[in-house]
This record gives structure tokens, C-alpha cells and sequence, in this order.
């Protein structure tokens, strides 16, 4: 005779102290990014994948130009292979002369996309969350 099932679905409570001990241990990964110089602006873009929006910041101070998104969810699991890690990524860029007077970004299909303008470098730091964007074509 076979063993009743057993429920294997964790519970809220479980859930929740799994995420926290994850979190925990996370480290910041540090992104690549491909960066260039167009007429108005330098344009960094990087990747990353399954963070929304809102968990982004993007940040202009002096000369620095610093991006970290932070991922929600970290579902334990034994993996047999683990080449990419939960948690967050950050990535710091320091800006020509003549950039920095402000900054866009938008994130869509997991790439960070940020124009910092041409324009004064402000000591006060400009803090800006990306817009959700569809794909784009064009090359800027």
C-alpha cells in the first residue's frame, strides 16, 4: 500500500524566513556594461534581468555614475549547476567632463538603458527610478 501524499507546499511563514535567510547572504553583483558617447549624451547600458522598475535607482553625483537594482524573490533550490546569483547588481561608472547636468533610464527586455546629458556636474546627487519601456530599435 503507498504512503498518503504529503503536502510539499510551504507555507507563507516558510516562505517569508526562506527569503529573509537568502537575502541575507546576497551579495551586489557587479554588472558589464557596453558604454558610448553620442551627440548629447554617454549612454550605458547593462544588463539586468528579472528586476522590475521600481527596484532600480539610478544615480548622478559629481562625476560618478553609480545603477543597482535589487531582485525580489530567491527561491532556495539545490541546484546542479549555479552560474548566476540572486540578490542585487550594481555597477559604477565614472563620467567624462561635461556630463551630468541630468540623467534618463528606462528598463525593458532586463537591459538598463541610462543617458546621462551633457550639461554641469552637480555635486547634489540626482536620483532618478528607470521607466518601463518596450523594445527599441533605434540605436541612441
Amino acid at each position: 500500500m503507498a504512503a498518503p501524499p504529503t503536502n510539499v507546499t510551504p507555507t507563507h511563514d516558510e516562505v517569508v524566513r526562506s527569503t529573509r535567510e537568502a537575502q541575507a547572504t546576497m551579495v551586489a553583483q557587479k554588472v558589464p556594461i557596453n558604454a558610448y558617447e553620442s551627440p548629447d549624451a554617454i549612454v550605458v547600458i547593462a544588463p539586468f534581468p528579472a528586476v522590475q522598475p521600481e527596484d532600480v535607482i539610478v544615480e548622478v553625483q559629481g562625476s560618478k555614475l553609480r545603477m543597482f537594482g535589487e531582485l525580489r524573490t530567491a527561491p532556495p533550490r539545490d541546484y546542479l549547476v549555479q552560474e548566476w546569483e540572486y540578490g542585487g547588481y550594481e555597477r559604477e561608472f565614472d563620467l567624462p567632463d561635461g556630463f551630468g547636468g541630468s540623467v534618463e533610464a528606462s528598463l525593458a527586455n532586463g537591459q538598463l538603458a541610462v543617458r546621462v546629458l551633457r550639461g554641469n556636474q552637480s555635486e547634489s546627487p540626482i536620483r532618478i527610478t528607470p521607466v518601463a519601456t518596450g523594445p527599441r530599435n533605434n540605436r541612441d
